[in-house]
């Protein structure tokens, strides 16, 4: 069965760390181009940050730009979202995706497996 399995949500305080996983089981992932989404209530799915390629090629968003990283360990076929500094305004559900590759950009429209998401919480 493939499935994907979000982890590592939770509550932190501004100015915050926390680091999100993604586990797949039933496929192997670093074949995959995979995503982070975050769904915010009254706003669309924000694709945060991908890799889109088997080459590792990486997208962020702007407003994340300089505080996450997206990385991927394969023997763990796990990818992770490290988020650093984090804002009230990253608040949300955090999802991952992945799809086979290349995908043309980090949008929701291009994933077709998708985690059943992960709570972030950022308030002090």
């Amino acid at each position: 069965q493939v499935q994907l399995v979000e982890s590592g949500g939770g509550l932190v305080q501004p100015g915050g760390s926390l680091r999100l996983a993604c586990t797949a089981s039933g496929f192997t992932l670093d074949y995959y181009a995979v995503g982070w989404f975050r769904a915010a209530p009254g706003k669309e799915h924000e694709g945060v940050s991908c890799i889109v390629s088997v080459d590792g090629s990486t997208h962020y968003t702007d407003s994340v730009k300089g505080r996450f990283t997206i990385s991927r360990d394969d023997a763990k076929n796990t990818v992770y979202l490290q988020m650093s500094s984090v804002r009230p305004e990253d608040t949300g559900v955090y999802y991952c995706a992945a799809d086979p590759p290349p995908v043309p950009e980090c949008h929701m429209d291009y994933f077709r497996t998708w985690g059943q998401g992960t709570q972030v919480t950022v308030s002090s």
